[in-house]
């Protein structure tokens, strides 16, 4: 099998024009080739109105020495590698204890599915509630503003990723193929097949949650369980006469002690009571830098139209996405983050009096907003310099503030972007209709966040309105406040995936500063699962 890259055609082309042009690029006969296959496709939007697909292609041909001969240079044409994730039988000792994996989101599951395969029986605890009852408590809060704590946005089976986008896409290093086994688990539970081959995948909140499901039920068919609605609340960790630090189990808030050596901990990057636990128990964390900011909302079709031109509209082309950077002038970074095309704001806060935005779609990507966090950099030396934990306080200061200027109930603050840009309050919006739930209030949005981030904010403006006309528009929508881009620690681990100082103890994922979205958090449950299995394996 030969691997094909860089087949450029008309956004308008006949599906024959594959084949011919995989034969064009070989230099051989249409005939010679025994089959042609899409690995991967991508748009080119640089000249709107000569839009082009690029194709990767997985090509049979008669000769296929012949043809890696006549191309040994070139980069476009070479061996297709083989992307087929081969799972391993692990016999433990017969005395071995079974895994722990604390969190079900992508980590947590892609760890348990795979200690599953690998005959290692998991058990998976998970805080908040199974996805079906999760989902009806989230709405909850964005239908009538009653925040369950233990079941929302972050805490639940599917963790924050369930209600999201859905992006399936990482600029992670990925020489493994690790992301295709995730791509591929996804679909046998229920994903379109187009994830494997769109060059951005998503699938959108409603079918997010039924692969959940589906997934769930494949791990408990091969052994492992799930026990939802179970804090871990300690761990047991021994310390031997040589100073060496060992997990030996988790305690539970119902007083149940798990006994394992081996916890694979994929608690999410909003587990913040859990965190302030590990610390206490001595487990090394150290303060990592996130970003901050708002949500912005502008009409789809404007999006589309800056992006595509007279494409705009095209099926094929779906709803426009958009990727913005602007170095503002007091040194800071400025980017757009979590750009959801057609979608909407929601409400992901887990705690009370605390407002936090994040962004949503479904797989259609058919509502009328375009919506994406604009957010500023900012690192503990300069700005939460207090120790390992400081950047919770720093995230729930800006939460606190922006429930306060929502008017207490889980509404959140707006401001026009015009306004914004003036530095005046909004008292009313205009033709964008924010699609944040349970409600927004109009005011000023400065108190929400440090002066440093509000300069530098409302300078990106311009740069982003020359690169997408419109962006700065007036009528555009911001929504306070973005706070949990990322974990605000990591959870330092050594070569072997374990914690530095605690031997048995697995960080990985969003909440100990190891992915970030849901297909690098799944890239990073597989590598810890075999990493624990190689553990079990050794004795």
């Amino acid at each position: 099998m030969l691997r094909l890259t860089q087949i450029k055609l008309p956004l308008d082309h006949k599906p024959d024009a594959i084949p011919r042009a995989a034969a064009k690029r070989l230099r051989i006969p249409q005939s010679e080739l025994l089959s042609c296959k899409v690995f991967r496709w991508a748009h080119d939007a640089r000249k709107k109105h000569a839009i082009l697909l690029v194709y990767t292609l997985d090509v049979e041909v008669k000769d296929e020495a012949k043809i890696l001969e006549q191309f040994a240079s070139s980069n476009d044409v070479r061996q297709a590698p083989d992307t087929e994730y081969r799972i391993d039988q692990v016999s433990p000792p017969h005395d071995s204890k079974r895994p722990v994996v604390i969190g079900a989101g992508p980590c947590g599951l892609f760890a348990a599915l795979v200690l599953a395969q690998m005959g290692l029986r998991p058990i998976i605890l998970e805080r908040g509630r199974a996805v079906t009852q999760r989902t009806k408590d989230t709405w909850k809060l964005w239908r009538q503003s009653e925040l369950d704590t233990e079941s929302n946005v972050q805490f639940g089976e599917g963790g924050a990723g369930t209600f999201s986008d859905g992006k399936l896409y990482s600029q992670v290093k990925d020489p493994r193929h690790l992301g295709r086994k995730v791509l591929t688990e996804f679909v046998k539970a229920g994903a379109p097949p187009e994830i494997l081959v769109d060059a951005h995948p998503h699938i959108g909140t409603f079918r997010l949650v039924k692969m959940v499901k589906n997934i769930r039920a494949t791990i408990e068919s091969l052994g492992g369980e799930y026990r939802f609605e179970r804090r871990v609340t300690d761990f047991d960790i021994e310390t031997a006469s040589s100073g060496k630090r060992q997990l030996r189990g988790v305690m539970l808030d119902t007083g149940e002690h798990i006994a394992t050596d081996h916890v694979v901990l994929a608690i999410g990057h909003s587990s913040r009571d859990t965190f302030q636990m590990l610390h206490d128990r001595g487990v090394y964390i150290e303060a990592k830098p996130f970003s901050v900011g708002f949500r912005v909302e502008h009409p789809q079709s404007l999006i589309d139209t800056a992006r595509f031109g007279p494409n705009a509209g095209n099926p094929i082309l779906g709803a426009a996405d958009y990727k913005l950077v602007h170095h503002a002038t007091n040194g800071r970074d400025v980017y757009s983050f979590c750009m959801c095309p057609g979608g909407t704001v929601v409400a992901a806060t887990s705690e009370e009096h605390c407002v936090v935005t994040n962004g949503m779609s479904q797989y259609s990507r058919a509502e009328r907003n375009a919506n994406a966090g604009i957010v500023v950099g900012i690192t503990p030396e300069q700005d939460y310099p207090g120790g390992p934990l400081a950047g919770i306080d720093f995230q729930r200061k800006w939460e606190a503030a922006a429930f306060v200027a929502g008017g207490r109930t889980y509404a959140a603050p707006a401001q026009r972007v015009g306004d914004f840009i003036d530095g005046i309050p909004s008292t009313s919006l205009g033709d964008v209709i924010p699609s944040y739930k349970p409600g927004v209030v109009p005011t000023d949005l400065s108190p929400c966040l440090p002066g440093f981030a509000i300069e530098a904010i409302r300078e990106s403006f311009t740069t982003f309105g020359k690169q997408i006309r419109g962006f700065d528009m007036d009528d555009a929508v911001l929504t306070g406040v973005e706070t949990r881009t990322s974990s605000p620690v990591r959870i330092k681990r050594d070569d072997s995936f374990q914690s530095i100082n605690t031997l048995g103890l697995y960080p990985a994922g969003e909440g100990a500063g190891y992915a970030g979205g849901i297909l690098s958090a799944g890239i990073d449950g597989i590598k810890i699962a075999e990493a624990v299995a190689h553990s079990i394996a050794a004795g």
